[in-house]
C-alpha cells in the first residue's frame, strides 16, 4: 500500500490532501486493515506537530474528520468500480457454461452414432438374427474373402517352393551343383538356412526315390557319371550322383551351422546360438549342436588332463580312513574340488543353455550326464579303488563320504533351478539328476553286495582285536597250573577257526600291504610272520581277560557300520542287513570273547574246589567287566539292531529270539560260576573249621595255667583265619558285582545261608566249660558281625540271631537255661523246636549235673 498525500513539502497547503490509493493497493498479501487505519490517521498530523510531546498538544479532530471522509469517498468509488467488474465476469461465465452445455449434448449424440455403428458392424460380421440379419452376408463375405486370400497365399507359397524345389532338382540332377541352395544358403539368413535344410532333405528324399541306383552305390564317382538305369534298362546320360552331391552338401551346411553357433558361443551371442540351434534341431534333430556344445566344453577339456592324475597314496587323511578308531576325514580332497567346480560350472551354463538353445531341458540333461558319467563317476571310481587298496572299512568310509557330498550337490542344484532358476529345477531336471545320482552308486548296491563288504570289514576288525585273546586261550588250554593258564581251558573250535581265518586272511594274496598294516596294528602284532608262528608271539596274562574298552570298541564299528547302512542302502533290505549284523555281533563278542571267558571262570572256579591252598578268587574281577560286556551289547541289539527291523515281523522276531537265547545261555554261565565259587568258599570254611582245636572252647583252670593269656584272646585262630578269608571275599566280590544289583546280595546271601548251616553244626561237634563258653560267643558274635557287612536279603537277617542264641546256651546256668529253652517255644530261636537245642545243650561240659539233667528231661 502507498499513501502518496504528503511526499511532497513544495505543495504544502493549509489543509493536507486525503490519502490516495487503487484496488491494487487493497489485493496484495501484506494488506492488513489496521495498519491502514494507522496510516490514516498519521497523514492528518501535521509535520511541525509530530515533534511536540502528545501531552502539550490540544486534540484537533478536523483533519481526522476531511482525511476519513475522503477515505470513504475514494472507497465508494472503487466499491462501484469493482460492482461492474464483476457483472462482466458473471455474464461471461453465463455465456461459456451455455456453450459447454451445447458442445457436451453434441459430443453425445455423436457417441451414440458411433455405438450404434459398431454394433451394426459387429452383428454384420457375427451374423446377427432379426433385425440385423440384413449384415450377414456381408460379413461371412469378408471372413470368407480372408480365408480365401490366405489359402491362395498358401498355395502360392507352396507353388513358389515346389519350384524353386524342382529347380533345384534339375539342377542336381542334370548340371551336377547346387548354386541355387548355396545362394540360399549364404544370403537368406536364419530363415534362409531353414528353408534350405529343409529343401536339401527333400532332395534327399526324392533322390531316394528317382534314382534308387544311387543309393546302392557304395563307392563314389566323379562328379558326372554314366548314368542311372531308366525304366527299359538303358542308361540315360547327363544325370549325376545326387546322392552324394546331396549328402555333402547337407554336411557342408551342418558344419557352417556348427562352426557359427561355436563362433556365437565364443562372443557370447545368444540370439545367434539359439537361431542356429534352431535350425539344426530341425535339420537333423538338434544332436549334432548338443554334441558340440557339450563335448567341446572347456570344463571338459580340463578336466580330460586332470582326470588321469593318480591320487596321493600317502597323507594324514588316508590313514585316519583306515583307522577304525579315527573319526572318518571326509571326502577326498581331489573329489571335493571336482564337486565344487561342477557345481559352479553348472549353474553357470545352465544360464547360457537357457538362452541359447530352445530345447534347454534336452541340452542340460545331456551335460549333466555327460558330467557325471565321465569326470563324476571315473574320479570316484579312483578313490574308492584306492581306498580299497588300504582297507575295507577305507573303501566304505570313502563310498559313504562320496555318496553324502554328491548328494548334497544334487539336492543343491534342485534347490538353484539351472535353466529355472531362481525358481526351482523342473521335475524333469529333478529325474535326471536323480537317475544319475543313483547311476554312481548302483554298482556298489547290487544284491548282497554291500553288506557283504560291511560284515568283511568288521570281521577283519574283530579276528584283528582279538586275535591275542583267543591265541592266550589256545596256548593256556594246555597246561591249567594257574587261574590265567586255565582260563584257556575253555577254548574251543570256534576260537581255532578265528584265529584260523585271521592267519589265512594275513595271508592272502589279494591284501593290500596297507590293510595287513592295519590288521596288524589292531592286533598288537609288529608282523605277519610271527602272527603264523604261534610260538613266536608274545602273549601276556591281561591279553586273556576282558577288555570293557575293547568291547565300546566292537561297538563303536558296529554303530559305524549300522549308520552308514542306513544312510547308503536303506530299505526294504534293512532288517535282513541288521540281522546279519546281529550274527555278526553274537558270534565275535557273544561266543568267542564273553563266552569264552565265562567258560574259563568256571573251569577254574570248578578246580579250586579240590585246591589244598586257600582258593584264587582273581577270577571274579573278570566277572564284573562280562556283566558290564554282556549288557552292553544286549542294550544295543536291543536299542539299535532290533528296532531296525519292525518292517519284517519275521526277521524281527528271530532276532529276539536269538538274542534271548544268547542271554539265557551267557546267565547260566555267570550263574553257574558264582554256584561255583560258594562251593569253593563253603568247602575252604569247612576245611578251616576242620582246623578247630577240641581245646578252644575247653580252656585250663587258671591255676593250671599259670596266667590269664586266654582271657586276652577275643576270638580262636579258626575263627580268625574264617573272619580274614571271608572278608576278602566280601571285598572282592563287591568289586566283582556291582553294589546296587541285586547279583550281589543273592550271591552273599546264599553264600550267609550256606555259613550259619557250616557254623551250627561246628558247634554241635566240640566239648565246652564254663570258659570256654565265653570263646563260643565271641567267636559267633564275630561270625555274626561279619555276616552282618553282607548286604544280606532283609528276611536272612533274623536268622542270625539264632547263632548268638545257641552261643548263649553254653554260657548261662542251669536254671537261666531252663527259662531259655522254656521261652524258645515263644520264638527266641526262629522258630526252632525244643529238641533242636538239645545236642548243643549235651556239648556242655556240666550236662551230667542235676540243673542241667533237668533241663533235658524237660525237652
Amino acid at each position: 500500500m502507498s499513501i502518496t498525500s504528503q511526499n511532497s513539502t513544495a505543495g504544502r497547503t493549509l489543509f493536507p490532501k486525503g490519502p490516495n490509493f487503487t484496488i491494487e493497493d487493497f489485493s496484495g498479501k501484506d494488506f492488513i486493515a489496521k495498519e491502514f487505519v494507522e496510516s490514516l490517521s498519521d497523514s492528518t498530523v501535521p509535520q511541525n506537530r509530530r515533534s511536540t510531546p502528545p501531552s502539550q498538544q490540544a486534540f484537533d479532530p478536523k483533519p481526522l474528520i476531511r482525511s476519513f471522509e475522503h477515505a470513504l469517498s475514494r472507497l465508494g468509488s472503487l466499491s462501484e468500480d469493482l460492482e461492474l467488474h464483476e457483472n462482466e465476469l458473471s455474464g461471461s461465465v453465463r455465456r461459456a457454461e451455455s456453450q459447454h452445455k451445447q458442445n457436451i449434448e453434441s459430443l453425445g449424440w455423436k457417441l451414440n452414432q458411433t455405438i450404434a455403428s459398431f454394433h451394426q458392424l459387429d452383428s454384420s460380421l457375427n451374423g446377427a438374427s432379426g433385425e440385423s440379419a440384413g449384415f450377414e452376408s456381408g460379413g461371412n463375405v469378408a471372413v470368407k474373402i480372408g480365408e480365401r486370400l490366405e489359402e491362395l497365399d498358401r498355395q502360392r507359397a507352396r507353388a513358389q517352393d515346389a519350384k524353386f524345389l524342382i529347380q533345384c532338382w534339375f539342377e542336381v540332377s542334370g548340371q551336377g551343383t547346387l548354386t541355387l541352395l548355396e545362394d540360399l544358403r549364404r544370403q537368406g539368413g536364419g530363415e534362409g538356412k531353414v528353408r534350405c535344410a529343409h529343401i536339401a532333405m527333400q532332395l534327399l528324399k526324392i533322390s531316394q526315390r528317382l534314382e534308387p541306383n544311387s543309393w546302392n552305390q557304395f563307392n563314389g564317382g566323379s562328379a558326372t557319371v554314366s548314368g542311372v538305369n531308366g525304366a527299359n534298362g538303358y542308361k540315360v546320360k547327363g544325370h549325376h550322383n545326387t546322392r552324394e552331391l546331396l549328402e555333402k552338401f547337407s554336411e557342408t551346411l551342418e558344419k557352417d551351422l556348427l562352426k557359427q553357433f561355436d563362433d556365437f558361443y565364443r562372443k557370447q551371442n545368444f540370439d545367434g546360438m539359439r537361431e542356429c540351434a534352431n535350425v539344426l534341431h530341425d535339420f537333423s534333430g538338434g544332436a549334432s549342436v548338443i554334441g558340440l556344445f557339450v563335448n567341446q566344453h572347456q570344463f571338459f577339456i580340463d578336466r580330460s588332463q586332470l582326470i588321469t592324475e593318480e591320487i596321493a597314496g600317502e597323507g594324514e587323511n588316508w590313514e585316519r580312513l583306515a583307522d577304525p578308531d579315527a573319526d572318518p576325514p571326509g571326502v577326498e580332497p581331489s573329489l571335493q574340488s571336482l564337486l565344487d567346480e561342477v557345481k559352479v560350472v553348472v549353474q553357470e551354463e545352465s544360464f547360457i543353455i537357457k538362452q541359447a538353445f530352445p530345447f534347454h531341458e534336452q541340452v542340460l540333461g545331456k551335460f549333466l550326464q555327460r558330467i557325471f558319467q565321465q569326470s563324476i563317476q571315473q574320479r570316484l571310481e579312483m578313490v574308492l579303488d584306492k581306498a580299497n587298496t588300504l582297507s575295507s572299512l577305507a573303501f566304505l568310509r570313502s563310498l559313504q563320504a562320496a555318496r553324502t557330498y554328491i548328494g548334497g550337490l544334487v539336492d543343491d542344484l534342485k534347490t538353484h533351478g539351472l535353466t529355472e532358476h531362481p525358481e526351482a529345477a523342473t521335475s524333469q531336471t529333478s529325474v535326471t539328476l536323480d537317475q544319475q545320482l543313483d547311476d554312481l552308486f548302483v554298482p556298489y548296491f547290487v544284491g548282497s553286495s554291500y553288506i557283504e563288504r560291511e560284515k568283511k570289514s568288521l570281521e577283519e576288525l574283530y579276528s584283528s582285536l582279538l586275535f591275542k585273546f583267543t591265541l592266550f586261550h589256545s596256548r593256556r588250554r594246555k597246561t591249567p597250573t594257574t587261574f590265567m593258564a586255565s582260563l584257556a581251558k575253555s577254548g574251543s573250535e570256534l576260537l581255532s577257526s578265528a584265529r584260523d581265518a585271521y592267519i589265512d586272511r594275513l595271508d592272502s594274496s589279494d591284501l593290500a600291504p596297507a590293510q595287513k598294516a592295519m590288521l596288524l596294528r589292531v592286533a598288537g602284532l609288529k608282523d605277519a610272520e610271527s602272527a603264523r608262528n604261534n610260538n613266536e608271539i608274545e602273549v601276556t596274562n591281561q591279553d586273556g581277560v576282558l577288555s570293557l574298552p575293547n568291547a565300546k570298541r566292537m561297538l563303536k564299528w558296529l554303530a559305524e557300520g549300522v549308520g552308514r547302512g542306513l544312510e547308503l542302502s536303506g530299505g526294504s533290505e534293512t532288517p535282513k542287513d541288521v540281522s546279519a549284523l546281529q550274527s555278526l555281533l553274537l558270534a565275535n563278542m557273544g561266543q568267542i570273547y564273553l563266552e569264552t571267558a565265562l567258560d574259563a571262570d568256571s573251569d577254574f572256579a570248578a578246580s579250586q574246589e579240590s585246591s589244598k591252598s586257600e582258593p584264587d578268587f582273581s577270577y571274579l574281577t573278570n566277572l564284573r567287566s562280562a556283566i558290564s560286556i554282556m549288557h552292553l551289547m544286549i542294550t544295543c541289539i536291543n536299542t539299535v539292531l532290533i528296532p531296525l527291523a519292525a518292517s519284517n515281523v519275521t526277521i524281527r522276531r528271530s532276532m529276539e529270539k536269538t538274542t534271548t537265547q544268547a542271554v539265557a545261555r551267557m546267565e547260566d554261565k555267570v550263574n553257574t560260576i558264582m554256584q561255583h565259587t560258594i562251593d569253593v568258599v563253603l568247602s575252604w570254611v569247612s576245611k578251616l573249621l576242620q582246623n578247630q582245636k577240641r581245646g578252644d572252647f575247653r580252656p585250663k583252670d587258671l591255676a593250671l595255667d599259670g596266667g590269664s593269656a586266654w582271657l586276652e584272646m577275643l576270638q580262636t585262630p579258626t575263627c580268625l583265619q574264617i573272619y580274614t578269608f571271608l572278608s576278602k571275599l566280601r571285598d572282592l566280590a563287591s568289586t566283582a558285582l556291582s553294589p546296587a544289583s541285586k547279583n550281589l546280595q543273592t550271591f552273599l546271601t546264599e553264600l550267609a545261608i550256606g555259613l550259619r548251616t557250616l557254623l551250627l553244626d561246628h558247634f554241635k561237634k566240640f566239648q565246652v566249660n564254663a570258659a570256654g563258653g565265653l570263646m563260643v560267643t565271641k567267636d559267633i558274635t564275630k561270625y555274626t558281625e561279619l555276616l552282618k557287612t553282607f548286604p544280606l536279603a532283609p528276611n536272612f537277617l533274623p536268622s542270625l540271631e539264632v547263632l548268638a542264641e545257641i552261643g548263649n546256651l553254653f554260657v548261662i546256668g542251669p536254671e537261666a537255661l531252663k527259662e531259655r529253652v522254656r521261652g524258645g517255644g515263644r520264638g527266641e530261636f526262629g522258630g526252632w523246636e525244643k529238641s533242636d537245642l538239645r545236642p548243643y545243650i549235651l556239648r556242655r561240659e556240666d550236662v551230667g549235673s542235676v540243673g542241667v539233667q533237668s533241663v533235658l528231661n524237660s525237652m
